[in-house]
Parts: C-alpha cells; structure tokens; sequence
C-alpha cells in the first residue's frame, strides 16, 4: 500500500523528467570541468551525453528506472503497471544500444549510483575517449 494518495502520487511521478536529469547535469558538469566539451540529448537516439567526433555515447541510467542489479526495487503497489514498464525500459535500452552500435558508435552506460565516484566515472569515459 502506497503511503501516499494517488493524487499525490500521479503529481510526483508526473513531474520526473526524461532529460537534463539531476545525475545527467551532475555528469555533464563534471565532464566540462575535466575539459571534455559534449553534447547533451543528441540525435535522433536522444544520447544523453554524446562526443559526435570520436562516437562515444554516454547514457546515465537511474537505478530505479533502468533496474540497477544492486539497488533496484519493484513498488509494492500497481505491480500490473510496474513490472512490465521497468521491463520495457530495461529492453528499450537494449534496442537502443544495438542501434547506436550498428551506427559505429561506443555505448557506455553509467548507473546513477556510480556518480558518488566521480573520478572513476570520468576515468571511464576518458578510456573510451581515447
């Protein structure tokens, strides 16, 4: 049972963002300051992060939407909703990656939970910059 009322919950869910996400600005942020100038939300794929010269595309994920084997949890209600919505997620990442790979692209996905080390994640990136 929610602890919320469904008004309140639909208000909540209904003001999450697809784009410039608090861990995608953190990211982007950090990477500027590293001296590695990108781009945000970029082609047809809707990179979050993309470096169009060397086809590199970074995703953020977050835990909860994308099912982070560590710190993902299903919602105790409305599973008839949520079991097959986070599903598809998890497939539309896949699709997606295979699109952008057979475009010649490097994919690298980052879990929301990686940012907390900063300089592991753009150590990461930098590996595949190069």
């Amino acid at each position: 049972m929610d602890r919320i009322s469904r008004e309140s919950r639909s208000r909540v869910m209904s003001a999450i963002k697809s784009k410039n996400t608090l861990p995608e600005k953190i990211l982007s942020n950090n990477l500027k300051k590293a001296g590695f100038p990108h781009r945000m939300h970029y082609g047809k794929h809707k990179i979050d992060i993309a470096f169009p010269k060397k086809k590199v595309a970074i995703f953020v994920d977050g835990c909860f939407w994308h099912q982070c084997p560590w710190h993902s949890h299903l919602p105790k209600s409305n599973k008839r909703y949520w079991v097959p919505k986070l599903k598809r997620n998890v497939e539309r990442d896949k699709r997606k990656n295979n699109a952008i790979k057979k475009e010649g692209w490097k994919v690298v996905r980052v879990w929301e939970h990686s940012l907390k080390n900063m300089p592991k994640v753009i150590e990461r990136i930098s590996k595949e910059l190069k």
